[in-house]
């Protein structure tokens, strides 16, 4: 941090001349004599000073030593590294060991170890399929298939995804060109990955924050919206799509509706994909007149598969169109998903468990400094995960020679343009400011990369905790400290 006492010396020498400087103005400006006074916007002379004689990086360590003085931050807990990647120098720091509650910054580290391991091309396929064979009257005598892989974007148009109808009508005419005109058997659903969408939830995690994004939990199958307790209050919405958040008293778990009807009445939505589109296409099949006389039965392992012949492929869009989404719009529901499938591509296991066990492994592989790191889920929504500033902003810098760093350094929210950087640097830092944001309750965190004015690249994290007043207050002060960065 930056020494006061070297600048001392130049500001009391200027400090007469200021002072008279700012009286002569405002007897210039004030006539006693006039009943209305103009206004008149002067810059700050101190802060002209401060702009002629100080270097940007000095302008930087005079806002952290502000910062810590700042009624909103002084009894908050955080930290702050700005970095540059050429000279592997830290330009200026605070608390830059400390750990801390990262947030959404989370969604980091899961991120890129998905892009690391399964490749920014990588698709989620969703199959179906017959057994048995089809007589001359177009009747099938055999079982249809749906196979999945654990696409988290199916049937949701998220990143360009597909609708469920979009998916069904694609599935039809796979039957209509096999010539299948009745399906006497059934619907199996079939998916080695995500077996189940009832699982543990993360350690300490906070459901019900304001503003911020939720991952929906559990499955709705069986519950009757009537039964629901809601937790928000009416014509409160939390995210821009809308959705309202309950808990279910089947699972005790917290899930989500998209439809808010009025007296405790609530219109749910299945976040049990394959069940879902199974149950929709048979619908759909049965409605056109293409009869199904069996039902829509999970196996999720067979010791005895029958033959099978694929009607249809649907593929799901790249890795890299889902991680922009995810990191743009800070989605948990894509993120923990990522967790599982890297944890099923290293370790065969769709568990959370071998998901966190697969990032602390690439991590540790990428030489990321553990010391310090706490890494509970994917999407950054447990208060127990935990980073060091210091570890964020090498990380960071490591992933510059990487084949899929302009993919991933594209994911990131831009500053006053896109994803969840929208409103922030409207003005000082607009298109400068590449960064993934994290909101928890008490809890704001911005870690990326910014583009001088020089045209140098720099990278930082910022990452504050219990601090005082609002989020938007919060905000300002984040904007206040990188704003003399640009100048570096």
């Amino acid at each position: 941090m930056v020494n006061f006492r070297k600048y001392i010396s130049g500001i009391t020498v200027l400090a007469s001349g200021l002072f008279l400087a700012q009286t002569t103005v405002s007897t210039v400006l004030f006539n006693s004599n006039s009943e209305s006074q103009k206004s008149f916007n002067l810059p700050s002379p101190v802060a002209m000073i401060e702009k002629t004689i100080l270097s940007p990086k000095e302008l930087v360590d005079i806002n952290v030593n502000t910062m810590m003085a700042d009624p909103v931050l002084k009894n908050a807990t955080w930290g702050f590294v700005i970095y540059d990647p050429k000279t592997k120098k830290v330009i200026s720091s605070y608390n830059e060991n400390t750990p801390l509650v990262p947030a959404s910054t989370t969604k980091l580290l899961t991120t890129e170890t998905a892009l690391s391991l399964l490749g920014e091309n990588y698709r989620w396929m969703t199959q179906l399929e017959y057994s048995g064979n089809v007589d001359e009257n177009g009747v099938l005598n055999g079982n249809l298939y749906i196979v999945g892989s654990g696409d988290p974007s199916l049937g949701t148009n998220k990143a360009g995804a597909w609708s469920y109808k979009e998916i069904i009508t694609d599935f039809t005419e796979g039957l209509s060109r096999e010539g299948i005109k009745k399906v006497n058997g059934d619907i199996v659903i079939q998916t080695a990955l995500f077996k189940g969408n009832i699982t543990r939830l993360p350690e300490n995690v906070v459901w019900l924050e304001n503003n911020n994004y939720y991952l929906p939990a559990g499955t709705t199958k069986e519950i009757n919206p009537m039964n629901e307790k809601l937790i928000v209050k009416k014509n409160t919405t939390i995210s821009n799509d809308k959705k309202y958040f309950y808990v279910s008293p089947y699972t005790n778990q917290m899930v989500y509706a998209e439809k808010y009807d009025g007296d405790g009445i609530l219109t749910t939505k299945l976040p049990d994909a394959p069940a879902f589109l199974a149950n929709s296409f048979r619908a759909s099949l049965v409605k056109s007149g293409l009869a199904v006389t069996g039902k829509v039965q999970t196996k999720t392992t067979d010791a005895q598969p029958e033959i099978r012949k694929t009607v249809s492929m649907y593929k799901s869009p790249t890795l890299a169109d889902i991680v922009y989404y995810t990191n743009q719009r800070s989605d948990n529901s894509l993120a923990e998903a990522l967790l599982k499938t890297v944890g099923y591509f290293k370790k065969g296991n769709q568990t959370p468990e071998a998901g966190r066990e697969t990032v602390t492994e690439h991590l540790k592989d990428a030489a990321f400094d553990l010391e310090g790191l706490t890494y509970m889920d994917g999407s950054g929504l447990s208060r127990s995960n935990k980073v060091t500033p210091i570890s964020q902003v090498k990380y960071l810098t490591s992933l510059m020679g990487t084949k899929y760093y302009q993919t991933y350094f594209n994911s990131l929210p831009i500053g006053g343009q896109s994803g969840t950087l929208k409103r922030m640097f409207l003005e000082t830092g607009n298109g400068q400011v590449f960064a993934k944001t994290g909101t928890l309750n008490k809890v704001k965190a911005l870690a990326g990369y910014i583009k001088t004015n020089s045209g140098k690249t720099l990278v930082f994290s910022l990452l504050v905790n219990n601090y005082a007043g609002s989020v938007d207050m919060v905000k300002k002060r984040m904007e206040q400290l990188i704003e003399p960065t640009l100048d570096l």
